[in-house]
């Protein structure tokens, strides 16, 4: 397997894209080229988590993708541990950066395509909880006027295959209206914080806040997507998702959407892989890996 560390900018070194690419070998079929996912971890923008990345790349590796982790732009240059506590921010976060970081990456891949054997009609995006945002964002703006500007290319090239996402933030709006009118001291300061960290701005508009919304600008050139969440997850509400795809239905766009009854925030794989603690641990929920792997192929064959 290819394991390497590609920075993404020349000039800003924590953006990268970790590669966890299948090693060319005569014994299998001649045709080897294979799927690929480029992996979004969550972290509310402020960060993105160990356990939504390298864990998740090697559990759909096992699988066959070429898979690859995307450490893109967040307000802290590092995982922060107590947000009471953090380091010194980084001035240069912020949106739409991250979105250029997706950008980039899914560029790269399509690149190195034909060195690393990646099926280019079969590139897709994966992303957790803020990761799961970008994920979304990038699935509704892939052709949009803020890409084009910053990118001089085929708009088609920026277009992921299909998108897959984890408990996604889709819906800055309704966000906010229930962290304030539902949340815990814990969610009211985490949203203070992501918030900054998002829009360099501790009190959005109600215009910035729908414009950041991927739920409002679903329509039929959207990719097909895979949504996975839980119905009572405290920290970002279901509703995002149940919303989302609604907008997918709408605008008949494929999906495919789970809401299991019970399970926290950031569950990850679900299991001893990827858990913090106990709370992390959810076999009834486990099981969207190979949901979202089934659904993959039928939409990749």
């Amino acid at each position: 397997m290819l394991n390497k560390t590609i920075q993404l900018w020349e000039n800003i070194d924590h953006v990268t894209l970790h590669t966890y690419i299948h090693d060319h070998s005569l014994e299998f079929q001649a045709n080897q080229k294979r799927p690929a996912i480029i992996i979004c971890p969550g972290g509310g923008y402020l960060g993105t988590s160990d356990r939504e990345a390298e864990p998740v790349a090697l559990r759909f590796a096992a699988l066959g993708y070429h898979t690859f982790v995307l450490r893109y732009t967040t307000y802290y240059k590092e995982w922060v541990k107590d947000t009471n506590n953090p380091p010194a921010p980084n001035e240069e976060a912020g949106y739409p950066q991250p979105l250029y970081d997706l950008a980039k990456a899914i560029l790269t891949v399509r690149e190195h395509a034909p060195k690393w054997l990646v099926d280019t009609d079969k590139i897709a995006v994966c992303g957790f909880s803020a990761g799961g945002h970008l994920a979304a964002s990038m699935g509704v703006h892939w052709d949009g006027q803020l890409l084009n500007d910053r990118f001089t290319v085929n708009q088609e090239l920026l277009r992921p295959n299909a998108v897959i996402l984890g408990y996604p933030l889709a819906d800055y709006q309704l966000m906010k209206e229930k962290v304030f009118s539902e949340g815990d001291d814990f969610a009211k300061h985490f949203w203070n914080i992501a918030i900054k960290a998002f829009f360099k701005t501790s009190e959005p508009t109600n215009e910035q806040l729908y414009e950041a919304s991927p739920v409002h600008f679903v329509s039929s050139q959207t990719p097909p997507t895979f949504i996975w969440h839980t119905a009572d997850d405290a920290l970002v509400y279901a509703e995002n998702a149940l919303n989302f795809a609604t907008a997918l239905a709408k605008n008949k766009v494929p999906y495919e959407l789970h809401v299991f009854e019970s399970g926290v925030h950031g569950l990850s794989l679900c299991d001893e892989t990827t858990a913090e603690n106990e709370n992390h641990l959810n076999p009834e929920c486990s099981v969207w890996v190979d949901l979202a792997n089934h659904w993959l192929k039928n939409h990749f064959d």
